[in-house]
Parts: structure tokens; C-alpha cells; sequence
């Protein structure tokens, strides 16, 4: 390997690349966000205001119209930290390349925010200042936790009624477990927000609001009623990162003075080893504090080289490879994202990990054992798009053109093949038919419902064997008719849908055995198979196990493989419904063959018959989906919101209130969920906002099995 990781021609090096994503719940002001960093950073000359659908990363029609994210959009921009007298920068006067995502918020879009994650250094998690942490702002930092992405955090809207900064720190603290302080403090808020204090080089940065949109700023002494508070937040930050940081630490103990440069070192240090989460307040819309969050990004963020090697395995042996960012290694990317670009065609984003990838360059996909020739390398700056001769490690860029590809592949060198870990994601729960109205389209659904397949892993299509039907599934209500929207405008194909179907599954509550026997006898050959097995069920969602516990060769080892075929297939229809069966352990413990008359099919039949005789005896059950739902509502309707909510079957699990507010979080079986926004809408004047998230699967009431199933039977 060489010393220098980076490639002489590369316009960036490692150190001066951030890749970051900007994620939050729906609604926290992710995407004006972005907007506000790219007319800063110089990518744009025009704000778009998302109310006004003039925004450059929403540019999906449904996007615009809604004012809502559906797809997560890759941007490239510059930034220079400014030379200010007695500010300590980490960068300054160095130029910076920031490659942002902009996720969505939805819940019904997580995947996007989930496949965004994976392939990160950094995120900008965004909170709202007046409501602080939200369902969906836990869901991201989960996300975020499990690929340990180091996050700041970004207090919007500072300019709204009702906003407290301490308030929604101490959400983060308290529903997210998040080490936050803040580093950047807002000065004043609602009408009168006009700059931020910076704790760490103790000024004050005073935004203008001039024609320039804030585009100018002085950096000040810090106002005399303000000295204190500054002075409070700097020690507690010192003593922070004093606890954790070694460095910093020492000089605190032998009380020498702390200068900021080494303040802000280490503070980097920890927010890149997720022990820490610097905080900044600000409002995106009212143009306060983007840019010093931008020199927080560059400060504390990390590159490419401040990470850990992605972890990969050797696609032959299973082996753990750690792929290493270097310019001169072999090459090896992940491809997250597939999209249909409507002016170049079919685009595959991916971030390069190792090794340099030029136009002309043959790639190889271990998943497919198939090469292939890369004929143009494409960048997205803002609403351009800019062909590219060659991308480097750390780089995030797409390839035109590209087949046989899925989200989660790996494209690397074919001499050094690596499989990286793909992000995984939620099954769906909803489902409904979908049939076009003429039959000359029923080609062009089909091949459109592929297409869209092939983009969003959450989603998926498949035909009902029982009704000849077509089937698609998504993440919930919103995302269905995103979808069949988007068969209208991108793929002129008119649909119509049927009712949405609840994805219930079914499993078992006690231990039982099953025997199965497969027995033919026709002249010839005949057929012969026998199995025994144990069912018991599994924990809470560890899904479906196997073991082979067969002793003394009862059932021959090469007829196991078979067997546990067998048995995979048993649990895709259960006894209760026919609906999948999750959570539960098979035990192959008996069983017994035939010299001449047994094969592998027969034992896969007497597997299957096992199971389900074994399910007979286990008490099966059915299932539905529970969502978590929180309804934001003014107090008045709280009554009215909680009484819908208990007519839905809904378990309250809090009551908070603020300012005005009440914040109700329950927990409701999805097939009551059905039409809910219209009902609160109604129900509250229109005051009402909910959103709601998958929780988990519970047992059907005796009472609502019969109609369920009733209306299985009639479908």
C-alpha cells in the first residue's frame, strides 16, 4: 500500500472530502436545509422554498406537489472556511468538497434514509426546535447508530413561536441517549433569532438581513448579558470532552488553559468515535447559522480516512476482508441506489470505498459472477449533471447504464473480489392489488412494477397464485400511491387498485410434534419419505430456524437438504389463514427411507406434511401488524383524537404537553389505520398531525379473526 492513500490526480485529497447526509423526521426542514448549503457553498443562485415546490433536491412532480421528500437526491458542493481575527477554524482557508444526501423524513420512505446511511461518513440529523426529538427523528438515529455514522445536530427553526433550544437538547438526551452539548447557541429566538454564539471561540456571529439572504455576517464580542451563559457552556463542554478525550483531559486536570484549536480537536476526535454529538441552533428558512454549521460539518465531521475500513468478505471462502480507502488499492464500491433518470436512463449510485474507477474500466459483481464495461461515470452538482472521467476512493458518483444490478451489490475488481455488507431493510406491510384499466398496458405494468421493484427494496410485486391477481406491497398507504402515481407519469400506465390488504402472518404458541409420510406405490419406482419433527415457537422476531437433530442416519444425509426445503416452504402458508409463519423453531428429529423408493422430493412433500401436522397440534395463531403512532394535536381535541384512537383499537402509551400541544403516542393494529388522515382532519379542524412508524406483530382478537378470515375466504 502506499503512504499517501491519495491519487496525484485527484482535484480533492481524502482529507478535504465530507460525505454527509441530512436526515430528521418529516417536516424538521431537512430539505431547505440543503437548499440553504448549496447557495451558500455557491451550486446555486436562487434559494427554492420546498412550500413553493421550487427546490433543486425535491424535483420529483409528487415531490413538489406534496412539499414532502420521497427519494434521497446526491449533490455535490464546495466550501472554503473563512480567515475571521480570533475564530479557530480546523480548515481555514482550505477548500472543501462536501458531497451531500438529502433523505427523506417519511416513515414509509425509511429505506431511502437506510440505504443513505450505509454508505456515509457524517449526518446533520435536524430536529425541530419547537417539538425536539420526534418518532421518526429516533427511528434516523437508530439507523445512524447501527452504522455508526458520528452525527451533528442542527436545532431548526429557532425562528418559530413556542422553539426552545435547551428544551430539545434535553430530548436528545433524554429519548435518544445522545451525549449532546451545544456548540453553536442561537441568539435570541422567534422574531427576534438573529445570530449564534460560538461557545467554543467565544464571539458572536451576527447574520444581516440584507438582500444577500444572509449571506453576510460579523463576527463580534459576545454581548455583556450573554457573557455568562457562554462562560457556563464552554466549561461544561470543556469538562465533556475533558471526561472522554486524553489530550484535552490532561491540560484540564493540571488546569492549564485549553486553546480552542486543541478544544476543537478534540471534540472532533469524539464526535468521530460517536461518544459525542456537537449541537447547533439555527433557522434554515430564516437564513441564520448555515454557514457556521457548515464549518461545523468540516470541523467535527469525518472523512474518508477518519473511519473505520469497510468490512467486506472474500465471496469464495466467507473470509472478513477490510477494505482499506486508498486511491492506489484495488477497486471496490457499493452500489446504493438505483434510479431512472428520465434524460440519461438508468443510474447506479455508488460510493467508491478503495481504488479508482475511470470511463472504459470493466467491473465485476460477485453476487452475479458477471463483468462489465463501464461506458460513462456521472456526478449530480445541485440540478447538474457532470460527466466525469475518472472517481477516486470516497467518491459518491453514478454509472450510467449498468444491468444486472440490484441495491447492496458490490462492484469491485474482479482478481480482488469483496462482497460488502449491503444495508438491509423492512419487510412491508400493505399490500393491494393493482390491475391496468386496458389490456394492451398489462405488459407495460408489468414492466414498469419491475423497474420501480428494482429501485426500492421496500417495495414489491408478486402475483396471487390463488387469484391470478397482481400484488404490490409497500411500506404503507403513501407509498402505494406514490407508487401508482409514478406508473402514471414516468410510465403512462393507468391503474386501477384494489382495497390495501394487511400483511398478517401466523405462528405457534406451544411445543409440539408433526409426523409427515410420503408413500406411493404405482408399479416401478414408487415414492417414499418420512419425517419427524419437534415445532416450537421462536422468539419475538428471530423468525424462522432449523436444526437437524437426526442421530443413527434415520433420515440419509443427503436427503436433509431437501427436508429443510421442505420445511421453508410448509411456512409460507400457514393453517390458520394461509398466511406466512414467522417466529418459529423446527427441530428434524426422526424419520425413516427407502433403499430404492425414497428421493429428494419425497422427503421434501413428507417434510411439508410434518410441519403442518405439526402446526395443527401447536396452537396456531394469527397475527397483525401494530403501528406506533404519535398525533400532535392542540389541546381541545385531545379528547376527541384519544376517543378515535380507542375506537381503533389503540392502546395510549403517553400523554405529553407542550405549549399548547398535546402529544399523544399509541399503539394501533395498521387495518384499523385505514383513512386515519381524514378522520383527524375532521376530527380537529384540520390541527391535527400524525405519523406513524411499524412497532411490531401481536395476536388478532377472537372477535376480528372471523371477519379477517372471512374476508380472506371471499377474496
Amino acid at each position: 500500500m502506499s503512504t499517501n492513500p491519495n491519487s496525484p490526480n485527484r482535484a480533492y485529497p481524502l482529507e478535504k472530502t465530507r460525505n454527509i447526509g441530512i436526515a430528521a423526521h418529516i417536516d424538521a426542514g431537512k430539505t431547505t436545509l440543503t437548499e440553504r448549503i448549496l447557495f451558500y457553498t455557491g451550486m446555486i443562485h436562487k434559494m427554492g422554498e420546498v412550500h413553493e415546490g421550487t427546490t433543486v433536491t425535491d424535483w420529483m412532480e409528487q415531490e413538489r406537489e406534496r412539499g414532502i421528500t420521497i427519494t434521497s437526491a446526491a449533490t455535490t458542493c464546495f466550501w472554503q472556511q473563512t480567515i475571521q481575527a480570533g475564530v479557530v477554524k480546523l480548515y481555514e482557508g482550505q477548500k472543501m468538497r462536501v458531497n451531500i444526501i438529502d433523505t427523506p423524513g417519511h416513515v414509509d420512505f425509511t429505506a431511502e434514509v437506510e440505504r443513505s446511511l450505509r454508505v456515509l461518513d457524517g449526518a446533520i440529523a435536524v430536529f425541530d426546535a419547537v417539538a425536539g426529538v420526534q418518532p421518526q427523528s429516533e427511528t434516523v438515529w437508530r439507523q445512524a447508530a447501527k452504522y455508526n455514522v458520528p452525527r451533528i445536530a442542527f436545532i431548526n427553526k429557532m425562528d418559530r413561536v413556542g422553539s426552545n433550544f435547551d428544551a430539545a437538547i434535553d430530548s436528545m438526551r433524554k429519548k435518544l441517549a445522545a451525549n449532546a452539548w451545544p456548540v453553536l447557541i442561537p441568539i435570541g429566538k422567534e422574531d427576534t433569532l438573529r445570530g449564534q454564539l460560538d461557545v467554543v471561540n467565544k464571539k458572536a456571529i451576527v447574520y444581516s438581513d440584507d438582500s444577500q439572504l444572509g449571506s453576510t455576517y460579523a463576527v463580534e464580542e459576545i454581548p455583556a448579558d450573554l457573557v455568562d451563559l457562554v462562560d457556563k457552556a464552554h466549561r461544561d463542554l470543556v469538562e465533556q470532552i475533558a471526561d472522554l478525550d486524553e489530550e484535552v483531559g490532561l491540560l484540564f486536570i493540571e488546569e492549564q488553559p485549553i486553546p480552542a484549536a486543541v478544544l476543537k480537536a478534540g471534540i472532533r476526535r469524539q464526535t468521530i468515535a460517536n461518544k459525542f454529538c456537537p449541537v447547533v441552533g439555527g433557522s434554515a428558512f430564516k437564513n441564520k447559522g448555515v454557514q457556521y454549521l457548515v464549518d461545523a460539518v468540516i470541523d467535527y465531521l469525518p472523512g474518508p480516512l477518519d473511519i473505520p475500513a469497510a468490512k467486506g468478505q472474500d465471496p469464495d471462502t466467507a473470509a472478513p476482508v477490510d477494505v482499506i480507502t486508498d486511491d492506489a488499492g484495488k477497486f471496490c464500491s457499493l452500489a446504493f441506489k438505483l434510479w431512472s433518470d428520465p434524460f440519461v436512463g438508468k443510474l447506479v449510485f455508488f460510493r467508491v470505498y478503495s481504488g479508482k474507477l475511470s470511463k472504459g474500466d470493466t467491473v465485476y459483481n460477485p453476487r452475479t459472477n458477471k463483468r462489465e464495461r463501464i461506458s460513462r461515470i456521472i456526478q449530480i452538482q445541485a440540478d447538474k449533471r457532470e460527466d466525469l472521467d475518472t472517481c477516486y476512493s470516497g467518491d459518491i458518483a453514478a454509472i450510467v447504464g449498468i444491468k444486472n444490478i440490484t441495491t447492496g451489490d458490490t462492484l469491485c475488481d474482479e482478481d480482488h473480489a469483496v462482497l460488502l455488507e449491503p444495508p438491509s431493510f423492512p419487510d412491508p406491510v400493505i399490500s393491494m392489488s393493482i390491475e391496468p384499466k386496458t389490456k394492451q398496458d398489462q405488459e407495460k405494468m408489468g414492466n414498469a412494477l419491475a423497474r420501480l421493484a428494482e429501485e426500492d427494496p421496500t417495495f414489491r410485486v408478486f402475483t396471487d397464485e390463488d387469484t391470478g391477481q397482481t400484488i404490490i406491497a409497500g411500506m404503507g398507504e403513501l407509498h402505494l400511491e406514490i407508487i401508482r402515481d409514478r406508473l402514471l407519469r414516468e410510465f403512462k400506465v393507468d391503474a386501477n387498485s384494489g382495497k390495501p390488504q394487511i400483511a398478517y402472518r401466523e405462528t405457534i404458541t406451544t411445543a409440539s410434534m408433526g409426523e409427515g409420510k410420503l408413500i406411493k406405490q404405482s408399479g416401478g419406482r414408487g415414492q417414499y419419505g418420512h419425517v419427524i419433527v419437534n415445532v416450537q415457537p421462536n422468539e419475538r422476531g428471530k423468525g424462522l430456524t432449523v436444526e437437524n437433530k437426526v442421530v443413527g442416519g434415520t433420515i440419509p444425509k443427503d436427503y436433509i437438504p431437501a427436508v429443510k426445503k421442505g420445511i421453508e416452504e410448509a411456512v409460507l402458508n400457514g393453517i390458520v389463514g394461509g398466511y406466512p409463519v414467522i417466529d418459529i423453531n423446527v427441530d428434524i428429529i426422526d424419520g425413516s427411507y427407502h433403499d430404492v423408493d425414497s428421493n429428494e422430493m419425497a422427503f421434501k412433500m413428507a417434510a411439508i406434511f410434518a410441519v403442518k401436522d405439526g402446526m395443527k397440534k401447536a396452537k396456531a395463531i394469527l397475527l397483525e401488524p401494530i403501528m406506533r403512532v404519535e398525533n400532535s394535536t392542540p389541546e381541545e381535541f385531545q379528547g376527541d383524537i384519544m376517543g378515535d384512537l380507542n375506537r381503533r383499537r389503540g392502546r395510549i402509551a403517553s400523554i405529553e404537553n407542550k405549549i399548547g400541544l398535546s402529544i399523544v403516542t399509541a399503539e394501533v393494529p395498521l387495518a384499523e389505520m385505514f383513512g386515519y388522515a381524514t378522520a383527524i382532519r375532521s376530527l380537529s379542524k384540520g390541527r391535527s398531525s400524525y405519523s406513524m412508524e411499524p412497532s411490531h406483530f401481536e395476536q388478532v382478537p377472537e372477535q376480528v379473526k372471523a371477519a379477517v378470515l372471512d374476508q380472506k375466504g371471499k377474496a
